[in-house]
């Protein structure tokens, strides 16, 4: 009897510790394997952690339609949340963390108490080191005539292209974007925001060193204006109206916004010691 009273009380105590289960979205064309490095240093520092590393859309399928990749990944989510109804926590990589954020958005009851977005183009992407990983033959001053078109919206970097010369065809054309940061209100502009301010914290990360993310304060929201000045995320419009609930989250201590040097792309879920320093204090 007192052996199944201590069994009892240990195992309450271990589930009271546990950690919330971490749901990861990999980055463009990489697939699940290129995070196994993340999720074995969870498991390695928070023994024990449910880790659900997504598998679709790897490769070259990454390039498919933002929304259709949403949409999936949609369904993804919603059955872990049915199997985690307490919460867990998620992490997006690059073009990940923009189409996570995405993904919370078009769920209203959505389970993610914290949303780590780590390295992601969430202001959009502009830059000529990107777009060659990609597509070598486009320079960034001209790809807005193949990313504003009917084909170029095909592509998820189509739909988070955002050319600070050409933002009346950014509007006209961007399927993906303008509607997810309500830059464009729809009849999902208020569900975009109360969804974001369902969240516990946000984590945003990025760096002056990343070499991939153009400019790469869009990890944190900022932008070129015209003159390609960088808009600080507090003078910006996305922030100041508060149009998906960041200065809500700022104001309430719920956004937590990192800059981290000498760090490039590929190394922000490779790195232990940036792992560590950034992502694990935050997975609670």
């Amino acid at each position: 009897m007192f052996a199944a009273l201590v069994f009892s009380i240990v195992l309450k105590l271990s589930l009271t510790l546990a950690y919330r289960p971490v749901f990861i979205y990999h980055g463009i064309l990489t697939g699940a394997d290129s995070m196994e490095h993340l999720v074995d240093r969870i498991e390695e520092i928070h023994p024990g952690t449910v880790v659900y590393n997504f598998e679709r859309f790897g490769g070259w399928s990454s390039l498919e339609n933002a929304w259709h990749q949403v949409l999936e990944a949609h369904g993804y989510l919603r059955a872990v949340c049915e199997e985690h109804p307490d919460g867990i926590n998620m992490i997006g990589y690059s073009q990940g963390g923009l189409l996570g954020r995405a993904v919370l958005q078009t769920y209203p009851g959505h389970c993610v108490k914290t949303f780590i977005s780590l390295s992601s183009p969430q202001a959009g992407q502009f830059g000529d080191d990107f777009l060659h990983l990609i597509f070598p033959s486009l320079v960034a001053r001209t790809a807005y005539q193949l990313f504003y078109t009917y084909v170029g919206q095909h592509t998820s970097v189509g739909n988070y292209w955002n050319d600070p010369h050409h933002q009346d065809l950014f509007e006209e054309y961007s399927i993906f974007l303008p509607y997810v940061n309500n830059h464009i209100f729809s009849t999902n502009s208020t569900q975009f925001r109360d969804t974001m301010m369902r969240l516990d914290r946000l984590v945003l990360i990025g760096g002056p060193d990343d070499g991939v993310i153009t400019p790469w304060e869009s990890s944190h929201f900022s932008f070129y204006n015209e003159s390609y000045a960088v808009i600080p995320l507090q003078e910006s419009t996305i922030y100041t109206e508060d149009l998906i609930g960041l200065k809500t989250l700022g104001e309430s201590g719920r956004l937590h916004v990192i800059a981290k040097e000498n760090v490039h792309h590929y190394q922000w879920h490779r790195s232990n010691s940036v792992i560590d320093g950034v992502i694990m204090p935050y997975l609670d």
